[in-house]
């Protein structure tokens, strides 16, 4: 595993077909499981403990891709989800978009080869929750489209009002 370190704005300035790079990280895989997303139950608390401890028993490698950066301008055109994809991850932490497809172990496994350094992980800006802006209350009573629906009630209704009106008056004088 190489050991440079690079910040954001180094990583960010490959981001073309000629030069792509991408940092994954914050995730911990292992050739066998991978942690829970979300806090575990009991019971898989309990089995993750057995099997923590089974491979620290039998001394099998983990893999930490935690904030590592990598080279893929390579696999660009190898790539199944085309070279897109992969342009469209650049320049951020791109471990969520990693992450969300679902890998195989052979892709996990291929990650190594591509392999660059790491990255500082205080030059990733923390992800803030989106907040939507404060809009002005308005009353939809006093819009002109309230007006126009107002008056493509109304209008048909006065007119089927005169047309009954017109009707009983011409019938009460003929008769």
């Amino acid at each position: 595993m190489s050991s440079k370190v690079y910040t954001l704005e180094e990583v960010s300035k490959h981001n073309t077909k000629d030069d792509c790079w991408l940092i994954i990280g914050g995730k911990v895989s292992s050739p066998f499981f991978s942690l829970p997303a979300s806090p575990p139950t009991p019971a898989q608390f309990f089995f993750l403990l057995l099997e923590i401890q089974w491979f620290l028993d039998f001394n099998f490698s983990w893999k930490n891709y935690d904030w590592t950066v990598y080279d893929v301008t390579k696999f660009l055109e190898d790539h199944p989800g085309g070279d897109d994809v992969l342009l469209s991850s650049t320049a951020k932490d791109a471990t969520d978009d990693f992450e969300d497809v679902g890998h195989s172990t052979t892709a996990r496994a291929m990650m190594d080869e591509y392999l660059v350094g790491e990255i500082d992980a205080t030059t990733i800006p923390t992800k803030v929750k989106y907040t939507p802006p404060k809009q002005p209350h308005y009353n939809q009573d006093k819009t002109p489209e309230f007006v126009i629906k107002i008056l493509q009630f109304l209008v048909p209704l006065a007119i089927l009002g005169l047309a009954v009106a017109v009707r009983i008056y011409t019938k009460s004088e003929s008769a």
